[in-house]
């Protein structure tokens, strides 16, 4: 199913975005990643990283938004992009949550060509619980998170 919110943007409902676990984590901490593509079927991208990670032992998905069409910001000239939000428990630390996301990435053909540059799948750690971290690899919170549609407007509807 789909929502037109206005003439840019959409939103996409299936059977895994949105999504809320009915189970309980033990897990102690809370993670939530923005998760982004406009390369290739990028619904289809998500739906096997929610399975990836889903089989994961090092995560628990507690709950996803719906998925949102966007514009590109930086770089214009290329695709809209598809984004969403997936809250995870881990017991992993931020540093090694990052390194697993990349390796999802990869996984997914993931380019790096340029900043801004058309991608198969881009994961971000928006939260990690409530801490602050500011390293040369890892800023959390994100960047700009209060200011993209594409971060805002999924992390608004999650349930």
């Amino acid at each position: 199913m789909k929502k037109k919110i206005d003439d840019k943007l959409t939103l996409f409902y299936n059977n895994l975005y949105p999504y809320k676990s009915k189970n309980i984590s033990k897990k102690k901490n809370t993670v939530t990643i923005g998760i982004g593509g406009n390369v290739g079927n990028v619904v289809k991208t998500f739906k096997k990283l929610f399975i990836c990670l889903n089989k994961n032992s090092n995560f628990h998905i507690i709950k996803t938004a719906p998925i949102l069409k966007n514009p590109p910001f930086g770089y214009k000239y290329q695709e809209y992009f598809f984004n969403s939000i997936i809250v995870l428990k881990t017991d992993l630390n931020p540093q090694r949550c990052l390194k697993v996301f990349q390796r999802y990435e990869n996984r997914f053909k993931r380019e790096r060509s340029f900043k801004d540059a058309p991608r198969t799948l881009d994961i971000d750690i928006i939260f990690f619980n409530l801490s602050k971290i500011d390293t040369k690899d890892l800023i959390i919170p994100h960047i700009g998170y209060k200011s993209r549609d594409s971060v805002r407007i999924p992390l608004k509807l999650l349930k």
